[in-house]
């Protein structure tokens, strides 16, 4: 089990983030799919906070925001740090509770948030294992799309624009301890950004040819090395969309089933995990909900579910 008994769930049904709608409702799939349920079964007691409420993007947005070339480089800025702030004060009550933040989304824009919650518990000595096809390490100045869903990685290791870097206050993770891992669709700009970091990238090819087993364990390890908690950040399109096809940027080539499932279960296997977040899961694209019950059973999987008890 991790270190709490109780397991508290935070719904972010953000999708401003994203260029694609649909994110909003990845809590509510998620909840559809039985999650409460299955942790339950699991033997821990769970808390349900809710959603966060958050900003929709049918709703009128100025001019100002939404039209000028610096808004064009970070869409939706004030909007999405309204809601990590919201999200810092929900996480720290959590942790406030002595209960295990579990953070679904949404789109992965949101981590911003949950990060800077955790703060409260390891004032940014954590280490984190982001499960990502992409690198989300872009910055308003290397960013094509403006999406800051591609720039939270970024902005938790101290890079991006100001108004995000506040929130935490960032860097909210020490960078030696920050792993990206899944990673096939990477921008050049991005790629030189985290060349010239401290951040352990394992890339799709890492895992084909050394396995996942040992891709994870080193994960792991890098992350966890002199810091007494560890953050999970997981996107399900690092899960192949043949699997997981409910996600607005997919790309083919990604995790398999027991890729992805023993990723979590050696996760959970270190008794550090501390938080964990399962992000970008669109039920519009989805089929009969098959990504978010394979979220579900991942975050199962994270929290101690075996093969044989």
């Amino acid at each position: 089990m991790v270190k709490e008994r109780t397991i508290g769930i935070i719904g972010v049904p953000q999708d401003l983030g994203a260029s694609r709608r649909g994110v909003d409702m990845g809590p509510s799939s998620m909840r559809i799919a039985g999650l409460m349920k299955k942790i339950q079964q699991l033997g821990y007691e769970v808390r349900d906070y809710g959603n966060i409420s958050c900003r929709d993007i049918d709703e009128h947005v100025p001019d100002d925001v939404r039209e000028t070339k610096e808004a064009r480089k970070a869409r939706f800025l004030a909007y999405i740090c309204d809601t990590a702030h919201h999200l810092k004060d929900k996480v720290k009550q959590t942790i406030k509770n002595n209960h295990f933040p579990l953070v679904l989304g949404g789109d992965h824009s949101i981590s911003i948030g949950t990060m800077a919650g955790m703060m409260a518990l390891h004032q940014g000595k954590t280490g984190i294992i982001w499960v990502d096809a992409h690198g989300d390490f872009n910055t308003p100045e290397t960013t094509s799309t403006g999406n800051i869903h591609g720039m939270p990685f970024a902005v938790i290791t101290g890079r991006g624009h100001p108004a995000l870097l506040e929130i935490g206050p960032s860097p909210m993770v020490i960078e030696k301890n920050a792993v990206l891992i899944a990673a096939r669709d990477i921008d050049a700009k991005e790629a030189g950004l985290l060349e010239n970091s401290q951040v352990t990238v394992f890339t799709m090819r890492d895992i084909d040819e050394d396995g996942m087993a040992k891709i994870a364990r080193k994960a792991i390890s890098i992350a966890a090395k002199g810091v007494d908690h560890l953050h999970v950040s997981f996107d399900i399109d690092s899960v192949d969309p043949s699997i997981a096809p409910g996600t607005g940027t997919a790309v083919q080539g990604g995790l398999t089933y027991r890729e992805a499932h023993l990723f979590m279960e050696l996760v959970h296997e270190s008794k550090l995990l501390s938080s964990l977040e399962m992000v970008e899961i669109n039920p519009t694209l989805d089929v009969r909900n098959k990504t978010a019950k394979l979220a579900v059973d991942l975050i199962c999987s994270a929290l101690g579910k075996k093969i044989l008890p």
